[in-house]
Formats: structure tokens, sequence, C-alpha cells
């Protein structure tokens, strides 16, 4: 989230006015269709009570800092997937809580004995994603060169710990990690894949430009597994509520690149049809 920040200006939450048909689109996208389709696949794919409110606080959560990146390599419009990861972060500080308190009332039920006090993960939420956030931005303003060196130190060290966090899991879980999957997998691939489809999709319905669709097929696809992490497996203290997560990052990069690939190939046959 601090090297999130570091890319940020104040100018990038000023967008929903220059685009807010693209910026409304992203957000209902990423803030409403994303937990229904979590929902949806959580009660029709078998799986544990635990797998299926860890699939529904990875949904919950913002797009994650590498989007941007990936909107980057696939040719999407960048400053609209900064701006949908800055406002979705700010917007799920108050959600989160709620939605997923009532996920695990819904499937867990009287036999969950863990729950999130609102206010309290409010406040830790808010301490673990917008203080380094605004903190990059602060660095960014004042010290701009800085901030350009300890950007690239930033995200190296954020894929490192992701890195790590999923090995320490993986570890941890060896010997149920089989049964993990065969309970989780297909819910994980369904999730990435419907929500892709389903951000791009409504992007193209409401006849946006082809940037600004893979850039919200992104923003909803990549979610930020590592904040789901810290939240489950964190703040519930249950590594079998970060198990979704951990698989989902790993599935969900797969199909970043095949949105890059996708991506800069249409944006040449585009630029190539323009051109003649």
């Amino acid at each position: 989230m601090l090297g999130m920040g570091l890319t940020l200006l104040p100018e990038d939450f000023q967008r929903v006015t220059r685009y807010p048909k693209a910026v409304a689109v992203g957000l209902v996208s990423q803030l409403v269709f994303l937990p229904i389709i979590a929902f949806l696949v959580a009660s029709i794919v078998p799986m544990r009570p635990e797998m299926a409110v860890g699939l529904m606080v990875l949904a919950l959560c913002p797009g994650g800092p590498s989007s941007n990146m990936i909107t980057y390599l696939a040719k999407g419009d960048v400053a609209l997937s900064v701006t949908l990861t800055a406002l979705s972060s700010a917007i799920t500080v108050f959600t989160i809580p709620i939605f997923a308190n009532l996920s695990l009332q819904y499937f867990a039920g009287q036999s969950a004995a863990i729950a999130l006090p609102v206010g309290q993960t409010m406040l830790q939420i808010f301490a673990i994603a917008l203080v380094p956030v605004g903190l990059g931005m602060l660095i960014r303003q004042q010290f701009p060169n800085l901030a350009r060196r300890l950007e690239k130190v930033a995200n190296r060290l954020a894929i490192g710990f992701l890195a790590l966090i999923i090995l320490a899991i993986i570890i941890h879980e060896w010997n149920r990690l089989p049964t993990f999957i065969a309970q989780v997998g297909i819910g994980v691939v369904l999730l990435n894949v419907i929500s892709m489809a389903s951000g791009f999709g409504l992007g193209k319905l409401l006849n946006l430009k082809f940037p600004q669709q893979i850039c919200i097929a992104i923003e909803v696809g990549i979610q930020n597994a590592t904040l789901a992490i810290a939240i489950t497996a964190g703040l519930l203290n249950n590594p079998d509520l970060a198990i979704p997560a951990a698989i989902y990052s790993l599935f969900a990069y797969a199909t970043a690149l095949l949105t890059i690939f996708y991506g800069r190939r249409t944006a040449t046959r585009i630029y190539q049809e323009e051109k003649s």
C-alpha cells in the first residue's frame, strides 16, 4: 500500500469528475457485482464454511496495487486503474467489516467462534491500508525524486512479502493443501474468470473505450490478496480462512498474463485499424 501511495497524486482522486461513467462502472463491478458473484459461487460450489467465508472476504477487498502495473502492461487505462484502486481502497475500509461479519453468520452460523468487531476492524484496516497510502502520497508530494526510488523498492518488497506469506501458509497447511485445493480451487477459478468477464462485458455493453474495458476487467479480477490474508489470518487469527486468498493470488496472475497478451494484441489491432 505504501508503494501504491508513492504513485498517487491528489489529482488521481479527482478523475471521478473527468471519467464519471468509467469510474462508476468500475466501482459497481468491484464493490457490488464481485461480492455477489463470490456469494453465488460460495453457495453453489461445495466447500467448507471457512473456505466460503475466506472467498467472501477476498471478494470484499479492493483491487490489488499490482493491478495498476498489469493494466499498464495490458495497454489499459492506467489513470482509471489508479483511480479505481484508490477509491475502492478507501470505501472498503467501511464495507469489509460489515459484510465479512454477515458472511461469517451466513456460512459459519452458530459454529463461528470468531467475529470482527466492526468499529475496531475499520480502524485496523484503515491503519493497514490507508495510512501507508497517505504516507506514500505525502512523500510523493514533498520528495518526488525519493518517491520514484522508493516506489521500486516498495513494490519489490510487497511481491516478496506476498510470496513469503503464501509460502508460509503452504508449509503450515502442507498436509491439508490438496484437500483445500480440491475444495476451493473450482470456486477460486470461477470467481476470477466470471468477475473479469463481467467487468469487461459491462464496460463493452456501456460502450467504454477498450483501454477502459480491459482496465475494469483487471481491477475486478486482481484482488488485494495480501489484505485478505491480513484480515483472515491476522485479524481473525484463522489460517484456514486465508487459503482461498493464497490460492487465488497464484491463479489470478496466470489469468493476468493472458489478459496482458489479449490487451496488447487487441490494442495493436485497433491502432492499425485507426491508422488505415
